[in-house]
């Protein structure tokens, strides 16, 4: 313990000043540097002069802790160095730091290096875009794959493996998206197209995948959207070629019906003058939802994951398992740094529309269409674009409107789209069959018709959420509400079509079944092309020298064609209607 004390007992010198003794305390653990500060203070020196120590005899004494003492008879004298005494060594500091910096300067080049790595990234951006040319190639084989792993998932059997592309191994890792081009090639746009773009009768059905990609990129740039963001362009492209890839040759939930959605969202954001009511950030999520929305969709429905105790369901509890899917698939492909378009945004920014984006893709889940619908009917009346509620109900109303927005267009391009549904809910429903789960009769080919399929949905579902969005925006009643009336007319007219046809088919049973003498069927329709028929009511008899009441060319009367495929019916000339 003695040897442990002393050594933190203070070391006390004497020094000469001014013919003065004055005594100086310091603690052995002390550096030269302190001691060095300490000893200027004491002899009236400017802090940070060279100085030097001699005792009386003109010896000099080392400046450190280990200092010989002193006694007040035999005093040290600190002197300060003369500038001559001092030019060697300042010499020899500034050429160590010359050599020093001289080193760093070849190490490190920054400015070369700058300019290094700027002509590395134009030539990378170059062999990019010539890369891309070889697109088209590579996804058809890549499609061929796609189409043989769908096909030997499907053999391997298990209602519960309902095929998703993501996989959530034991440990939790996410496997990452397919990627294996980097971009695609340019189109260059006509103003014809970019006009046409911005409205809801856009043909969908025209467009390649790679010109949909363009299309979608046209839509980021014409909106502010990169420039907000700050996002690279060739980061958007790589992004939405990911997106591409990771939707599934579904009849319906396809690449195809992404586009539709977000064009039909670009067509309303201009219609209805969105970028003068909501922010750029607000159109960027709107945008974005669009675009993700239906993101790796298997092609069967919430009830069949539920029903079947899908992996998806199990993993999201019942509740929106493939809505929650899109989002995951979303984010999983914008963490890839190559695919961030948010990666220049800031991170509170960022939460803020990753937050958005996910309540924008959850709201398009149809079981939540009347919680939602009610919500914004209760708001519109006294709409307040400055309330943040008010502001997040209205995006879910719109992305829920574009999601199901075909029939708003032209009947020869929205016609189609319910073959397609109608293809896959066919599929989910043999399915069920097969497994022996429920099957909803508006998914089954034994019940479900074009017209049943669709009359019902417009008119409960489509007209309501159109007039309602009509009230907080009157412009979109002639070119979206007005479509949606009269393709409820048209198969209102078509049902009335079948059944008189089932009618006339049971009749006709009947009397065979009974032995009875047949009576002639009357089938009564209206027509919808007024130009081709006119009458507003066609009464067709069988007789043997029937004819048509009126003049009426049939030539090219849709209606006819299928009255003559399913009718006793056959028709010799367009004016006389000869029985069999």
């Amino acid at each position: 313990m003695g040897s442990s004390s002393s050594s933190y007992t203070p070391k006390s010198i004497y020094l000469d000043v001014d013919g003065k003794v004055q005594k100086v305390v310091f603690s052995r653990h002390c550096s030269p540097c302190d001691i060095k500060e300490l000893l200027c203070s004491s002899s009236n020196i400017p802090r940070n002069t060279a100085i030097m120590m001699v005792d009386s005899e003109g010896a000099l004494v080392s400046i450190d802790p280990t200092m010989p003492t002193n006694s007040p008879s035999s005093l040290y004298t600190v002197v300060p160095l003369s500038t001559g005494q001092l030019g060697e060594k300042e010499d020899m500091f500034q050429n160590v730091l010359s050599q020093v910096a001289e080193q760093f300067s070849k190490a490190f080049r920054i400015n070369e290096l700058k300019t290094e790595v700027t002509n590395r990234l134009a030539m990378l951006e170059k062999r990019v875009e010539l890369e891309g040319l070889k697109v088209v190639e590579i996804e058809k084989c890549k499609n061929d794959l796609k189409k043989l792993r769908d096909e030997m998932t499907s053999r391997a059997g298990g209602r519960v493996n309902c095929p998703c592309r993501y996989n959530f191994s034991d440990d939790g890792m996410k496997l990452t998206p397919r990627r294996d081009v980097p971009s695609y090639p340019k189109y260059t746009l006509s103003q014809e197209t970019i006009e046409a773009l911005k409205k809801p009768t856009f043909d969908v059905w025209h467009w390649e995948h790679n010109e949909m990609l363009s299309c979608l990129e046209y839509m980021y740039h014409d909106l502010g959207l990169v420039k907000v963001f700050n996002m690279n362009p060739i980061t958007l492209k790589r992004w939405l070629l990911a997106i591409q890839e990771n939707y599934r040759n579904n009849p319906f939930h396809n690449f195809r019906h992404c586009f539709c959605v977000s064009q039909m969202m670009y067509g309303m954001i201009n219609l209805c003058n969105l970028q003068e009511k909501l922010t750029l950030t607000d159109m960027g999520v709107l945008m974005t939802a669009a675009v993700c929305h239906d993101l790796d969709h298997p092609g069967y429905n919430n009830t069949y994951q539920i029903n079947a105790r899908t992996e998806l369901a199990v993993r999201y509890n019942d509740i929106s398992p493939l809505e929650n899917h899109h989002c995951a698939v979303a984010f999983q492909i914008l963490s890839l740094p190559e695919c961030n378009i948010f990666a220049n945004v800031e991170p509170e920014a960022y939460k803020q529309i990753r937050q958005a984006i996910i309540t924008l893709i959850l709201a398009t889940d149809m079981a939540r269409h009347g919680e939602i619908l009610d919500s914004f009917k209760h708001k519109v009346d006294n709409f307040d674009f400055t309330n943040e509620e008010h502001v997040t109900c209205l995006k879910m109303v719109l992305i829920k409107c574009c999601d199901i927005s075909n029939e708003v267009r032209p009947t020869e391009v929205a016609e189609p789209w319910v073959d397609c549904l109608l293809e896959e809910y066919f599929m989910q429903s043999d399915r069920e069959k097969s497994e022996g789960l429920p099957v909803a009769a508006f998914m089954d080919r034994d019940k479900v018709t074009k017209p049943t399929a669709q009359i019902g949905f417009i008119k409960f579902v489509l007209i309501p959420m159109f007039e309602t969005v009509m009230k907080l925006f009157p412009q979109i009643e002639e070119i979206m509400v007005q479509p949606l009336r009269d393709s409820r007319d048209h198969y209102e007219e078509l049902k009335q079509i079948d059944d008189a046809m089932t009618e006339a088919q049971k009749k006709k049973t009947e009397n065979m079944s009974l032995g009875g003498k047949k009576k002639d069927p009357v089938f009564c329709f209206d027509s919808k092309a007024q130009s081709v028929c006119p009458f507003k009511t066609v009464v067709v008899s069988c007789s043997p020298k029937a004819s048509l009441e009126g003049t009426l060319d049939l030539g090219a009367h849709p209606e006819m064609e299928l009255l003559r495929s399913q009718s006793p019916l056959q028709v010799r000339k367009w004016e006389t209607l000869t029985c069999p």
